[in-house]
């Protein structure tokens, strides 16, 4: 059983929301604001998911968010929220969230991801082939014992997820990569996203360009990293 902390505002909506996950059989702790949440990480609380509101009085979900990375606390996190503007998505993402779920979407949606999230944490049966420490390409070095990535010996300060994407790409230089294979690697395969069938589409899209925003804070000059519009991304392996 998956214990679920659940913050949200809404009276209605985290009891009937709550319930459901329970019929489901997780275990829910529930909290009406980020202040109590963050209170019951410091007494030592702990959960495997954070399911967290965006508009909150006193502390945005945001804020919240902030606060726990700050702490050193990485439980994944996912936004429920009416928000739909892309710059929410990107904020949630950028402030380290697993994702972002408009509240309209059904159940089954969310349920979905709770149980990806699940999987991604399970140890698989099948052991992966070798693979060796570190991977160099040009001015790229990517360290797979620390999950960092250095371009022309300078750190790139990337997520976990952001090195996953960047690992992908640099392992299949020169290949144009979907956006499904993208998002595949960072949701987990057939999860559907977003807005409409091709939601997807936006959220690999959010990646990439913070992913590139990275590598151009360190080399103003980076562009190896390709788009092919309608189809998805390479990158580029010339020194």
């Amino acid at each position: 059983m998956s214990h679920l902390l659940l913050v949200d505002d809404d009276d209605l909506f985290r009891e009937s929301l709550g319930l459901n996950l329970i019929d489901e059989g997780y275990q829910v702790t529930s909290f009406t604001n980020g202040r109590d949440a963050l209170a019951y990480f410091d007494r030592g609380g702990a959960a495997d998911v954070v399911l967290l509101d965006w508009r909150m009085p006193i502390l945005t979900g945001l804020d919240v968010l902030r606060r726990m990375r700050s702490a050193g606390i990485t439980i994944p996190v996912i936004f429920l929220t009416v928000l739909s503007d892309d710059i929410y998505e990107e904020a949630a993402l950028e402030g380290g969230a697993v994702d972002f779920i408009d509240k309209s979407r059904r159940l089954p949606i969310l349920l979905k991801r709770l149980q990806l999230i699940a999987e991604s944490g399970r140890p698989s049966g099948d052991p992966e082939p070798a693979r060796a420490s570190w991977l160099r390409l040009g001015p790229l070095t990517l360290r797979f014992d620390t999950n960092r990535a250095m371009w022309a010996e300078r750190t790139v300060d990337l997520t976990l997820t952001e090195f996953k994407i960047v690992t992908l790409l640099a392992e299949k230089a020169g290949r144009d990569l979907g956006y499904r294979e993208i998002y595949d690697l960072v949701h987990g395969k057939d999860f559907i996203a977003g807005h409409g069938s091709e939601g997807y589409r936006a959220n690999v899209r959010t990646f990439i360009k913070r992913i590139r925003k990275k590598f151009r804070e360190v080399d103003p000059g980076f562009d190896h990293i390709e788009n092919y519009a309608g189809f998805g991304y390479r990158w580029t392996a010339q020194n």
